[in-house]
Parts: structure tokens; sequence; C-alpha cells
């Protein structure tokens, strides 16, 4: 059973995160120039899945479940509003959808209140230069301690559904290449485009799990909410949130 980080410890690993999130959206912006660090969606996917492993090593009891569940959705976010970035080639594709299924499995664990598995879910995990790993009192975040609690709260949930909803749609415009006035065409389109691919199943499957663990909501999937670049907007998780 996991317990709360300190307010200490909570603090020293909001300012690492941000400093990994604030990297993560400097290398999406300079995607295209010679020196690029991440100049491809393998790339900065692989970055993503450095964050979100130590995300989901924040310990889900106490305020930090919140803290978890914001960094999260600030996460899910960035991401998804960062794809349509890179060219939709059928690697980039498949890189995405396997990304997205990891994603996907995270948010149950985080919903549920459940610690993550690195090695069993193949998710990075914390390495020894983290603050959070070298702070020996933290006993590698896990130990026993306090019952854990509800994780999302209603809001939460809204924000969450909404964004997994915009990013399918985003994913098929993204395969598509053009925003036509027809959003079925774009959804036919990205169908066929998929299954030339072999990839229909895995994009039907695209964050299956967590909209069921919305509430059954996985039929509505395919609603159009589409989170287009130019009215992405990076999000900040502020510390007060949590005190």
């Amino acid at each position: 059973m996991a317990r709360a980080l300190t307010q200490k410890q909570e603090r020293r690993l909001m300012d690492y995160l941000d400093l990994q999130f604030l990297e993560l959206a400097r290398g999406y912006k300079k995607r295209s120039e010679p020196t690029a660090t991440l100049s491809t969606l393998p790339l900065y996917l692989q970055a993503a899945s450095k964050l979100l492993g130590l995300i989901l090593r924040i310990p889900p009891v106490g305020p930090s479940i919140s803290l978890r569940t914001s960094f999260m959705l600030k996460l899910t976010n960035d991401v998804l509003c960062s794809v349509m970035g890179y060219p939709a080639d059928p690697q980039n594709v498949a890189e995405l959808l396997d990304w997205m299924d990891d994603l996907d499995q995270a948010w149950v664990a985080v919903m549920r209140a459940e610690p993550w598995d690195d090695v069993q879910n193949g998710v990075t995990p914390m390495n020894e230069d983290t603050p959070a790993e070298r702070d020996e009192s933290m006993d590698g975040i896990v130990a026993l301690g306090e019952e854990r609690t509800s994780a999302l709260s209603q809001t939460e949930k809204t924000r969450l559904r909404s964004l997994l909803i915009g990013g399918i749609g985003t994913f098929e415009e993204w395969m598509y290449g053009e925003t036509p006035l027809d959003s079925d065409e774009t959804h036919t389109q990205a169908q066929v485009l998929l299954e030339e691919m072999g990839l229909k199943d895995a994009f039907d499957q695209a964050f299956s799990r967590t909209l069921d663990e919305l509430g059954g909501l996985a039929e509505l999937r395919h609603e159009r909410i589409v989170l287009r670049p130019d009215t992405c907007r990076m999000e900040e998780v502020e510390a007060d949130e949590f005190r």
C-alpha cells in the first residue's frame, strides 16, 4: 500500500515535472530545426513515456492522488495536441496507437487509485537522476501507509472524457490529412487508411478501457470533439491546488 508524499517531496517532484514538461514543449516547437532532439514522432513519444512513467509512480493516496491526476491530464492534453505536428506515415500511426494503448492502461490504474508496476506494464520507471529517487525518505515511493482514496472528481472525469474523445477525432483528421466539412467523411477515410495499414482493430480499441471505466461511454467514442493545434493550450498544474 502506498503512502502520500510529504509537502517537501511533493514540491520537489512538481518542480522536476514542470521542468520536464517544459523540455518536452521546447523539443516539440523546435522539431523542424537541424539540431532538434524530438524531430520524429517516435522520439517525441519516447520522451513523453518517460514523463508518464514518473507521473504514475506518484503514490495514489492523500493529496498526492490529485497531483497524479492533474499531471496525467496535462500529459494527455499536451501529447494529443502535438500529434498533428508530425507526418501521419504508417510507422508514426503504429507508434502512436501503441502509445495510446499504454496511456489507456495507465488511466485505468489512475482512476482506480492503483500503484503502477513499471516492469509489468512496460512504462519507463524513474531513474537515479530524478529527485524522487534520490530522496531516501520516500523508500522508493511505495511503502505501507494510508488507505487509498477516490481518484478523480466528476469535473476531472468530464475533462478526461473530452480529451480522449477529442484525441480520437484529432487522430482521424491527422490520418486523413485534411479538415473536410463533413466529419463522417473524415471518419470513413481514416477507417479505410487504417484498414490498409492493418491497424483498424488497434484504433477501434483506442481508450476503450478508460471510456468503459468512466461509465460505459465507449460507444460514444466517435463523438465529434477535435483537439486542433490552433486551439490547443499547454496546461499548467498549480501547486496551490494541492494544499
